[in-house]
């Protein structure tokens, strides 16, 4: 299928928008109709034709433009692209997995050609050709992490793995929701997860830590997380708090359908091949309220989470303040009837929607 790139933006303006397509195959986290924290992985090995799981590393329509927004991030902050010294043989494991792939899974779209440590690659849609020496950082113009990520949508974190766990030692990061890798570079899987509530008392980092360390070359993982934002805004960093928190006060319940949005996160896992790191890309997804409840099923069961989550989680998923607004304007779509098992909506006749 071809892809038509969106010419659109994550911030000021915001001209983002999903088509039809974006809407059916969008990656709605919950499967019954209510919420709570578990380990909830699965094996990343491809999934329904059209799905977001169906490639190793998704490409879609707001592409280009993504890629446009991490650049426009990394040149007001640089520190959002770091990679302590010891992680430079990952950023190499890295860019082959990536590259590779996306050769693979979009030869339309990506060029790969290896002549031993020679190598081409090619970027059509950012209009982008180089020839580089593998291995050989003088050939690019950034080191392999941050060349590669820059063409990647989703945030990458690269973790070393050594004393029985998992260590932030590498990455790039400018889709986030609301945590920093300036701060927690070089963090232990347990201590950047330190501000989860509730999930600690309950084993699940114990539980997903001894699952993620226990992952193979060749067998990697997903899973789904969610939160909230207001307006479809990529870089909701810490950092830049100041700009997007004021937003929140924003909403009333005649804007709410159209400005608050449920993100969704990818979350895959790969083991790389020469360094053992375990890289962690995070993919954002963006939809409106209204375009979610366009699904009668996703509106039924949207309402009921926001209604039932425990105060605590509302807090950390960002929509506290909102809350009950949210529960006004959903309620609207909630007619009392049962929800089916599963995320799918309750559809036929789309490809990705077929289990």
């Amino acid at each position: 299928m071809t892809i038509q790139f969106n010419d659109e933006t994550f911030r000021d303006d915001y001209s983002f928008r999903n088509s039809q397509r974006a809407i059916d195959r969008f990656p709605f986290p919950f499967h019954e109709d209510s919420y709570m924290y578990s380990v909830n992985m699965e094996q990343h090995q491809g999934g329904p034709a059209d799905s977001i799981y169906e490639k190793r590393f998704d490409v879609d329509e707001h592409y280009v433009a993504e890629m446009r927004d991490r650049a426009m991030v990394l040149a007001d902050d640089p520190l959002r692209c770091q990679s302590l010294p010891h992680m430079i043989l990952a950023g190499w494991d890295l860019l082959e997995l990536i590259m590779v792939s996306k050769s693979e899974d979009y030869p339309d779209l990506f060029e790969l050609h290896r002549n031993g440590n020679k190598w081409h690659w090619i970027n059509k849609p950012m209009g982008i050709e180089d020839h580089f020496v593998f291995m050989d950082e003088t050939t690019l113009p950034y080191g392999p992490m941050e060349y590669i990520t820059r063409q990647t949508q989703g945030d990458f974190c690269v973790l070393d793995q050594r004393e029985d766990n998992l260590w932030m030692d590498a990455g790039t990061v400018t889709t986030q929701a609301d945590w920093s890798l300036d701060f927690d570079i070089g963090m232990n899987f347990f201590e950047w997860h330190a501000p989860v509530p509730l999930a600690h008392e309950k084993g699940i980092f114990k539980r997903a830590l001894k699952f993620l360390l226990s992952i193979q070359q060749g067998a990697p993982a997903r899973r789904l997380n969610w939160t909230m934002t207001v307006n479809p805004l990529l870089d909701t960093s810490p950092e830049n708090y100041h700009k997007w928190g004021v937003q929140k006060n924003t909403l009333t319940l005649e804007n709410l359908g159209s400005k608050q949005h449920l993100r969704v996160e990818l979350q895959t896992f790969f083991r790389l091949p020469r360094s053992n790191a375990l890289v962690f890309p995070i993919r954002c997804y963006l939809m409106s309220f209204q375009d979610i409840v366009s699904k009668p099923k996703w509106g039924r069961r949207l309402h009921r989470v926001v209604r039932d989550l425990p105060e605590e989680l509302a807090t950390y998923k960002g929509f506290i303040d909102n809350r009950s607004m949210m529960l006004e304007f959903l309620a609207r779509y909630d007619d009392g009837l049962p929800t089916s098992f599963g995320v799918w909506p309750d559809e036929q006749g789309t490809p990705a929607l077929q289990k």
